[in-house]
């Protein structure tokens, strides 16, 4: 078996866009007819680019391989031009592709991707959903504790048992920042009424996005620790794991960090420094899915657990669905919302979601298919250069 051909997608990712701006989607065919889907969750250039870039390591390594071979492809694209090291961008574009492969070898087995992997651990997937903002939302939901609490009571009705929220102020290319003695407040208010809200109906876990020196990020855990938050998440910046389990060792909340890390080599270094319990590879970027398995089975070697990060498309929440069913060191699995509306159109059969828990697919390869006609139909605007995400050019200013 060999791939012949591929075809890329940015599709625009319509209002409340949660999840991001827009999602880059590949598809691979071999010569004998089968496809496989992959996504690449690539943050750091424009949509357009990303595709190009995807384009460009196909052309060259990807047409001609045998599917099946995903480790020799793997290293071929992971050193290419003299690299060899983790490369955030490059990441993303060879879990696009070590998806897709992975696709294909599962429909032409007739199995899931998770059975190839060492078969069903998890019949079931407790999930966790973001507390978004919704229209007509007087106040923002991030700074409005009242608001979280409501909504985190909503997601409990719905059937979630875990909600994540980000209390702290904007994440900045100026971080990491000292926390202001106002938004410590605001935090541990904010953690507090979501806590009193739900009670013990729902774990609660606290998101930042590397915004606190160590002392900073100190002086947080010790606020939220009595609320008793499953995780407190990517406390400091990712670059320093050392720095990182500076604050594991001097609070009981579980640290979680990930989803800007890429390959086993990195998060060799967050088990090793012991910065955090709760890995949250992003299956569109960590490398792919093998790399992901990796990287559960060295986090077993320390009892850590692992959680999938997931703020890009439904391709990617597949084959997070793939190895979190696998995985014996699973703890939960990130949603956006209950995987209905775009990301459900996006799909010719949705993921089922089920009062909380996300219900492994029997299908063959990653479970799902691209509906090609709603990703045809909803194209990215290729004068758009936004970013899927973007950082605040400056500090928050002090309350």
């Amino acid at each position: 078996m060999k791939i012949t051909d591929f075809k890329t997608w940015v599709v625009g990712n319509p209002p409340p866009s949660f999840g991001g701006r827009y999602f880059v989607f590949l598809k691979l065919t071999t010569d004998s007819g089968i496809s496989g889907y992959g996504e690449c969750y690539g943050a750091t250039f424009g949509g357009h680019t990303m595709a190009r870039m995807i384009e460009d390591v196909c052309a060259r390594d990807v047409v001609g391989a045998n599917p099946f071979n995903t480790e020799k492809l793997w290293r071929d694209i992971y050193s290419r031009g003299f690299s060899q090291r983790p490369d955030i961008s490059l990441a993303g574009v060879l879990s696009a592709i070590e998806m897709a492969c992975w696709d294909i070898v599962g429909k032409e087995l007739g199995r899931p991707v998770y059975d190839l992997l060492g078969g069903q651990v998890n019949e079931r997937l407790r999930s966790y959903t973001y507390l978004y903002p919704q229209d007509g939302d007087a106040t923002d939901v991030y700074r409005d504790p009242d608001l979280g609490a409501e909504r985190a009571l909503q997601a409990v009705a719905d059937g979630f048992t875990a909600v994540k929220f980000d209390p702290a102020d904007k994440y900045s290319v100026l971080d990491p920042r000292q926390p202001s003695l106002p938004e410590l407040d605001r935090i541990e208010t904010f953690v507090a009424k979501v806590r009193e809200a739900v009670g013990s109906k729902a774990d609660i876990l606290v998101g930042t996005h590397g915004q606190f020196t160590v002392s900073g990020a100190n002086r947080v855990a010790q606020r939220i620790e009595p609320y008793e938050p499953l995780w407190f998440e990517e406390p400091v910046p990712p670059d320093m794991p050392e720095n990182m389990a500076e604050v594991a060792a001097k609070t009981s909340i579980p640290i979680a960090t990930g989803e800007r890390l890429a390959t086993k080599y990195e998060f060799a270094r967050v088990l090793q420094t012991g910065a955090a319990s709760v890995l949250q590879m992003d299956l569109g970027r960590v490398g792919g899915i093998m790399e992901a398995k990796k990287i559960a089975g060295m986090a077993e070697t320390y009892h850590a657990q692992i959680a999938p990060h997931l703020y890009c498309g439904p391709i990617a929440g597949a084959a997070n669905i793939q190895i979190a069913t696998c995985s014996p060191n699973f703890l939960i699995l990130e949603s956006i919302g209950k995987w209905d509306g775009f990301y459900a159109d996006l799909l010719t059969s949705p993921v089922t979601w089920e009062d909380g828990y996300v219900i492994p697919s029997r299908e063959p390869g990653l479970g799902v298919e691209l509906n090609e006609a709603v990703a045809d139909a909803h194209p990215y605007p290729q004068d758009d250069d936004g970013l899927h995400l973007e950082m605040a050019s400056e500090l928050p200013p002090l309350d």
